[in-house]
């Protein structure tokens, strides 16, 4: 009876306002849901605007594994914002790539990240190089890289790695802890780092470690670090992918040692991980965004059961 005579008079008003369609456009919009709608809203005021689109920001986006990560968020319908040095599509010729937003910036700056963290949902870290300006082997670095990148002066596993990974978790996590509040979800953040990195956690792993290469040693210890605090992080879902050699067939420089490395991990040669094709990787990195069930370590088997859910 009550539920009647309150819903009565609602009902009029609607029929009213239908009747009249001038009462609703005549009035201007609240300020705050104007406020709302503003494309450079605060990050508290977008945590209250309506979700159009999943929106997706890739470190590195231009690189070997970060325009793979793309082109497969693309398709899922993501809106995908990429961040390079150069800002340039790699591939403009790609009507996915297309339909990303490459932006040039430096990640190893707090504030350039944080900015880009702030309009996103998810984050994917691709960024990343085989041989540093320390090395002793960065010539190289145009031929393995997969993109033709050629370090600068300040091209360290540190820098390049670490820095820029730490950034962009730290931007996340205060993020999502605001969010978390309104009780949203833990925001995905996917970090591409490598198979080697969990050598102390395999039968005779820390002494394939010890005998690393130095240029290898600190390659690992950048990984371990972000693996490390990706670990500790308030108000995300770490999503840690741990490939051995990624490749495809247009990948000539790794192409010969695919089947020594495939062989030994078939022969149970346990620090030897299976070699996983690029296209796999990507396949992966999305599916772990969009499965919130996904945390943690991804291996080359788990991850190319990831690649199956696209």
């Amino acid at each position: 009876f009550l539920q009647g005579r309150t819903m009565l008079p609602i009902f009029v008003v609607a029929l009213s306002m239908v009747s009249r369609p001038h009462a609703l456009s005549a009035r201007p919009a609240p300020r705050i849901l104007s406020r709302l709608l503003q494309p450079n809203a605060s990050p508290v005021m977008q945590l209250f605007r309506p979700k159009e689109a999943k929106r997706l920001l890739v470190l590195g986006g231009g690189g070997f594994v970060g325009s793979e990560v793309c082109k497969n968020a693309v398709d899922c319908g993501y809106t995908v914002t990429s961040l390079t040095r150069r800002g340039e599509n790699p591939n403009p010729k790609d009507e996915r790539l297309g339909q990303v937003e490459w932006l040039s910036g430096d990640a190893t700056d707090a504030a350039t990240v944080s900015a880009l963290v702030n309009k996103a949902d998810a984050v994917v870290h691709a960024v990343g190089l085989l041989f540093d300006v320390n090395s002793g082997l960065e010539g190289l670095s145009p031929i393995v890289s997969g993109s033709g990148s050629k370090p600068t002066a300040d091209s360290t596993y540190d820098n390049i790695t670490r820095k820029t990974a730490l950034n962009a978790i730290k931007a996340a996590s205060a993020k999502s802890q605001v969010s978390s509040l309104l009780g949203g979800a833990p925001m995905p953040f996917v970090f591409v780092s490598c198979a080697e990195a969990g050598w102390p956690d395999v039968p005779f792993g820390d002494k394939v470690d010890k005998a690393a290469p130095p240029w290898l040693q600190e390659y690992l210890v950048a990984k371990r670090a972000v693996e490390g605090e990706l670990a500790v992080s308030s108000g995300l879902r770490p999503v840690i992918l741990r490939p051995s050699l990624i490749w495809n067939w247009r990948k000539l420089d790794v192409l010969p040692i695919i089947p020594i490395f495939n062989l030994a991990n078939a022969l149970g040669v346990p620090f030897v991980d299976k070699t996983v094709r690029v296209e796999t990787l990507a396949k992966a990195a999305v599916a772990g965004l969009q499965d919130p069930s996904v945390r943690g370590v991804q291996r080359f088997g788990a991850m190319e059961e990831l690649a199956q859910q696209l």
